[in-house]
Parts: C-alpha cells; sequence; structure tokens
C-alpha cells in the first residue's frame, strides 16, 4: 500500500475519532480531527498525482472516506440541533447518490470524473460552514446552504463530463 492510500485510509479511522469526540462534548478535539482529515484529503490527492501513484484503489477510496466523513460530520450537527433537518436531508441525499453511483459506474468498467475545481470550492465551503458552526460563529448554516446549492452545480457538471467521457446519451 503506498502513502496515499494509507492517508486515505487513515480518514476511515478518523470517522469514529471524530464522534467520539464529539459526543462527549470535546467539540474543538472533534474539530481538530475534521480538520486533520481534510488535510490528509488534500495530502493523499497531491503526493498520488506529483509522484505518479495514483491507483484504482485510491481513486476509489479517496471519494468514499470524504463522503463518509462528511456525512458522520453532519449526521453528528443533524443529531445536536446545530443543522436543520432539510440542510441534513438534501446533503445525506447527494452524497449517497454520490457514493452509490460512483460505486455503479466502476463496477460497470466506466470511468469516473476526477475532482475539479467545483468540487474543491464546494468541499473548501463545507469546511468553512462547519468551522463556523463548531466555533459557534454566526453564518454557518447560510455558508452551508451555499455549499450545498454549490455541491449540486458540480454534480451537474460532473454528470456531464461522465456522459462525454463514457460516451452516454
Amino acid at each position: 500500500m503506498n502513502i496515499p492510500n494509507m492517508l486515505t485510509m487513515s480518514r476511515f479511522v478518523l470517522i469514529p475519532l471524530f464522534l467520539i469526540l464529539y459526543f462527549n462534548d470535546q467539540s474543538i478535539a472533534a474539530l481538530c480531527i475534521l480538520l486533520v482529515a481534510g488535510c490528509t484529503d488534500f495530502l493523499d490527492g497531491y503526493i498520488a498525482r506529483r509522484s505518479g501513484q495514483v491507483t484504482v484503489t485510491g481513486s476509489m477510496l479517496d471519494p468514499l472516506a470524504d463522503k463518509l466523513m462528511m456525512l458522520s460530520v453532519i449526521l453528528a450537527l443533524l443529531i445536536k440541533n446545530v443543522i436543520p433537518l432539510a440542510a441534513f436531508v438534501v446533503m445525506a441525499f447527494r452524497e449517497l447518490v454520490m457514493i452509490i453511483g460512483s460505486a455503479i459506474y466502476h463496477f460497470r468498467g466506466l470511468k469516473t470524473v476526477p475532482a475539479n475545481m467545483f468540487g474543491k470550492a464546494t468541499t473548501v465551503i463545507y469546511y468553512a460552514a462547519i468551522v463556523l458552526m463548531f466555533l459557534e460563529l454566526p453564518g454557518g448554516v447560510p455558508v452551508l446552504w451555499c455549499g450545498i446549492a454549490l455541491s449540486f452545480v458540480t454534480s451537474i457538471i460532473y454528470f456531464m463530463k461522465f456522459k462525454s467521457l463514457n460516451r452516454v446519451s
């Protein structure tokens, strides 16, 4: 297993650690774990591309780790009444559709679309919203809704690129 894939795998381990800390009223420590996960997300892709270590396994596990971490975070925020149910439902729906869609595409031998700047911008906005909410600063939920809106624009762009890449009509 190469270093980028080990970094990706570490995010799966960080999910329960995040949840344990968050639900034991250690929200700043939980936020730090989330930020470490975000850093590993950046690093694994950077290292993989720079060193020519991009693998099929990494290409599948990286977005799965990201989506499971985000689902865990928004579920935790919902349980503690930090975000509205509507935001959770919309985000969870999109994340689950992306996970299931990617798996179907992968197992059918179709090419998946690599991350683009819209996807990265969505992630940055989500993290900004989460930091605001964890630090109990104003604007977290409105920023989250902006991220949600951008995530759907990003999904449309991904779908269009997917169709073009795989010549699907």
